[in-house]
């Protein structure tokens, strides 16, 4: 078997997660992509890192003991993203998934973050989505890929193709919102798809057809 598990229990994410990864192999064999639920990990992590990049690597080899502690080797790969307004001061930033609680929905996020930039014109309503993927391998190496896009938010939540923030922010290319895009679209745009691209070339470069993971 030729596992990777994703850090989260995400469904939205997980579906994207999979397209992009599609055609992955590992030593030669398709990689079998599994979140911590269908891996049968459940843990709690404190993510304390000062960056999407530090948040990333926490995640990721904590789920990597877990697993190893389990009695499975795997490659696990962690996420960190989140959204960064400049009127905001960057905010919610790296407390994006936690922003008014981690409880409130999105709606209710959404609603907040498009209330206090009330009246603030369109040049100054720039933004960014931001995307840290880390990568901790069988044998303790980690690795490490950042990506970001950039837009703008709207006035209203507009589009049901996201989750998250994609109903606010708008993407300058399609001039639509990340909800308002195809899979296809917004996965060929999105940070999590730069990110997560890169990691491929990264795992597709050591693995190849020369190393095996269970």
């Amino acid at each position: 078997m030729h596992k990777i598990v994703f850090a989260t229990g995400n469904a939205g994410k997980m579906k994207e997660i999979r397209m992009i990864l599609a055609g992955l192999r590992i030593g030669g064999q398709p990689a079998e992509i599994l979140s911590m639920k269908e891996a049968g990990l459940a843990i709690d992590i404190v993510e304390d890192g000062k960056s999407f990049t530090e948040n990333a690597v926490i995640k990721a080899q904590a789920v990597a003991r877990a697993a190893k502690e389990a009695g499975e080797e795997a490659i696990v790969l962690a996420d960190d993203s989140g959204l960064e307004i400049d009127y905001l001061n960057k905010e919610p930033g790296i407390y994006s998934a936690r922003y008014l609680g981690e409880d409130t929905s999105y709606h209710e996020k959404n609603g907040n973050l498009l209330e206090r930039l009330l009246n603030v014109p369109e040049e100054k309503r720039t933004a960014r989505f931001v995307c840290a993927i880390a990568c901790t391998l069988p044998d303790g190496q980690t690795l490490t890929e950042l990506a970001t896009v950039e837009g703008w938010i709207g006035y209203e939540e507009k589009g049901e193709n996201g989750f998250g923030y994609d109903p606010i922010f708008m993407v300058p290319e399609f001039q639509r919102s990340t909800a308002e895009l195809t899979e296809e679209e917004k996965n060929k745009i999105s940070h999590r798809g730069k990110a997560l691209r890169a990691m491929k070339r990264q795992l597709s470069a050591i693995y190849g057809t020369k190393k095996e993971c269970i």
